[in-house]
């Protein structure tokens, strides 16, 4: 079979899809990602095909749009950038795919989605996060922390459908109809009812121990577990890093995300933090700027780890809630501390805490104090050692790849 895998976004979003990606060619299937040119190198090097989807510049100008870490203005932000990628998405996928070309998408990928519509490819959405696919039954924590789970069912539902009217839908719909008017396509009514989610299969890579599958989800969707990849097939802990880690006690490990470019008070605060309680600390970004010029002893800043690698040498886990690094820091049975910023940072922020395996700061309180305070807690409570080696064993049975290859062979066979 001949699998075209579509991932928009930051290494989080497109990560999961390079796993997928390695999972079916190891099965004899020929597989290519489309994808942003900065990914190129690391899907070649992972033995896939690579199509490349805009320049490292146009990413880089996404990067440096500080509306995307806004809570509020993140996700129009988000549709901006799809957007203005509707019609690059599509005539990618009608350039490289066949008939028999089978399209597995990403969350944002709208053009594949058209593409699939318009043509008759057969096509699987996967999506990475639990608040993208709705419910009524347990809703999301919404970000800025607003939660709705205290309402009737009845009034929950009423607020998606005025979410929808006022705010997600006017977010989307003037960008995406008119350009399937022009595929002779009928216009979606209701994105986020339904329409994203492709009807023959909707995978979300998430485990049902962390967040089950929902009654009112659609028919189609199914629950695979997290995909992990981290480029850890070639990428190795760095010699010097290595020997630091070696020298002295497990660090504390910090990062607001691969993407994220407006980390100096995150990072300032987390090596203040770490003096504050005498811990060791790890900076990682691969956007020196953002490190503070001047380092205790104690804490020092790393480009890139793979997680797979670094995090079982490390006593805790500080990051944004993106949901990469936090399957990431489930899978190693560290204690988390979540600094959610925008999108489905705030829900996975509240799940890892139901867990009893993290606690989360607002960015406006993410403070040397309260991140010392938080953390002291965090690496004393025996509840929450027991909850994170609990957690860690459950995610560590998770067959996330072979589920997701069994789902999608299964549904285009």
């Amino acid at each position: 079979m001949d699998y075209l895998l579509i991932a928009l976004g930051s290494h989080g979003d497109v990560h999961p899809f390079i796993g997928i990606g390695r999972g079916l060619a190891a099965r004899g299937h020929a597989v290519r990602v489309i994808a942003n040119e900065v990914f190129g190198e690391t899907v070649r090097k992972a033995g896939l095909g690579f199509v490349k989807l805009g320049t490292g510049q146009e990413y880089r100008r996404i990067m440096e749009n500080a509306d995307v870490w806004h809570q509020t203005k993140g996700p129009k932000a988000i549709m901006n950038f799809v957007g203005e990628n509707l019609r690059i998405a599509y005539d990618a996928v009608r350039a490289t795919a066949s008939a028999d070309t089978i399209l597995v998408g990403s969350t944002m990928a709208f053009g594949a989605r058209c593409a699939s519509e318009a043509h008759g490819y057969r096509m699987a959405t996967v999506h990475l996060a639990p608040i993208c696919i709705r419910s009524s039954v347990v809703m999301p924590l919404l970000p800025g922390g607003m939660n709705m789970n205290a309402l009737p069912r009845f009034a929950r539902g009423g607020f998606w459908r005025i979410a929808d009217r006022w705010i997600i839908d006017p977010m989307i719909l003037p960008v995406l109809n008119p350009f399937r008017e022009e595929l002779r396509l009928p216009p979606v009514r209701r994105f986020q009812q339904g329409w994203w989610h492709a009807p023959m299969l909707t995978i979300g890579l998430w485990p049902e121990w962390f967040f089950p599958r929902q009654s009112d989800y659609p028919e189609q969707a199914r629950l695979a577990g997290f995909v992990q990849y981290d480029e850890g097939d070639h990428v190795s802990l760095d010699a010097d890093l290595v020997r630091w880690l070696d020298a002295g006690d497990a660090p504390i490990a910090f990062t607001p995300g691969s993407a994220m470019l407006f980390g100096q008070d995150f990072f300032q605060a987390a090596a203040a933090a770490c003096v504050r309680i005498g811990r060791r600390g790890l900076l990682l970004t691969r956007h020196a700027e953002q490190i503070p010029k001047s380092l205790p002893d104690t804490v020092r800043h790393v480009p890139f780890a793979p997680f797979g690698q670094l995090l079982p040498r490390c006593c805790a886990l500080v990051h944004h809630g993106g949901i990469g690094t936090t399957a990431q820091g489930l899978r190693a049975g560290v204690p988390m501390l979540v600094m959610p910023m925008s999108h489905d940072q705030f829900d996975n922020a509240a799940i890892c805490k139901r867990l009893g395996v993290a606690d989360w700061l607002s960015r406006r309180k993410f403070t040397a104090g309260r991140v010392a305070e938080k953390l002291d807690w965090l690496l004393t409570s025996p509840e929450v050692k027991s909850a994170c080696d609990r957690v860690a064993d459950l995610a560590k049975r998770d067959r996330a790849v072979e589920t997701a290859c069994d789902l999608i062979e299964g549904a285009f066979s």
